[in-house]
């Protein structure tokens, strides 16, 4: 088995608050702690199939313009999904299977750039915008029992089990392949940075706070008991730890590394959710919600919300 990381962004940064502060409080952490990020996902090379975990952003997508209020930038995009893809040395008409951890659009981007795939989902993600126009989705049926200490399961091939972990959205799922006597853990967003599985703490973004919880914990009781290498899509921890083979101590910690500079540039007046990709573009504004055409994103009211996963006009980053 081979799994590779298909990288897409590189060179962003989380804040403290944004990363930890999901049950504290955001109060709680120091915003001037930054964490790395970046954006990837991953391909599964089973041998007999080539699955992906995932498939980044929608190509031509914004890039973020970040400012001294963004909580979450993501990085400079290096490559599109289909290219990033390629360079990888395989064609689309090989994926077999896609498997989605979850509905936001940096995670199903570029889904109809593989129409002979099945796509797999949770049931409660195959409802959502961004998966259910397309025909080539099917609900996930987690009934082949529990993985470990997960309770319900669905195999994919053999070695690659997907399992739900609800709380990031309501039908979050993560994704675990077992190789040469080790566990590969792709979790989507179960946390966004790795610090956060250490610290034991939730980030500000989920659906199901309670269930998020829960979800962490069992991931980190799962960790604890077998040899995980965890895979993250927002940090470049996720593909340091697939290139290093590093497994997760819980009891040790990473060095936290501090991002480097960020590049700015200059602003084209839309702004984009941090969390689910949804971009507002003040010459359309949101009719549906009674923002005419022209309105300026700072002229949005205050308690507009994104029309998409409903998170406040703090979750936007300039574009």
């Amino acid at each position: 088995m081979k799994i590779l990381a298909v990288k897409l962004c590189e060179n962003g940064y989380m804040t403290q608050p944004f990363a930890l502060g999901g049950e504290k409080g955001m109060d709680a952490f120091d915003p001037a702690v930054r964490y790395r990020s970046s954006l990837q996902n991953y391909l599964i090379d089973t041998g007999d199939e080539v699955i992906l975990v995932d498939t980044g952003l929608p190509a031509g997508f914004p890039e973020a313009v970040p400012d001294e209020t963004t909580m979450i930038y993501m990085g400079a995009k290096i490559a599109e999904y289909a290219d990033a893809f390629a360079a990888l040395g395989y064609a689309p008409e090989q994926v077999t299977k896609i498997l989605i951890t979850h509905k936001h659009a940096d995670h199903t981007g570029a889904l109809a750039g593989f129409p002979n795939a099945r796509i797999i989902c949770s049931p409660e993600e195959a409802k959502a915008d961004e998966l259910s126009a397309l025909p080539n989705v099917e609900a996930a049926a987690f009934t082949d029992g529990p993985y470990y200490n997960f309770s319900a399961s669905m195999k994919i091939a053999d070695g690659v089990t997907y399992i739900p972990a609800p709380g990031h959205t309501t039908g979050n799922a993560i994704v675990i392949a077992e190789s040469e006597g080790m566990f590969w853990m792709i979790h989507g967003d179960v946390t966004y940075t790795d610090e956060a599985l250490y610290e034991n703490e939730l980030s500000v973004v989920f659906e199901d706070a309670a269930a998020a919880r829960a979800t962490l914990d069992q991931v980190r009781a799962f960790i604890s008991e077998h040899p995980t290498v965890y895979l993250s899509t927002h940090t470049p921890l996720g593909y340091e730890n697939l290139e290093n083979r590093k497994v997760v101590d819980l009891n040790d910690p990473p060095a936290v590394i501090p991002p480097g500079e960020v590049t700015f540039k200059t602003a084209t007046g839309k702004y984009v959710c941090s969390v689910c990709g949804y971009v507002y573009d003040p010459a359309e504004g949101d009719p549906a919600n009674g923002i005419p055409a022209g309105t300026a994103f700072e002229d949005l009211p205050e308690d507009w919300r994104c029309p998409r996963c409903r998170q406040p006009k703090s979750a936007f980053n300039r574009a």
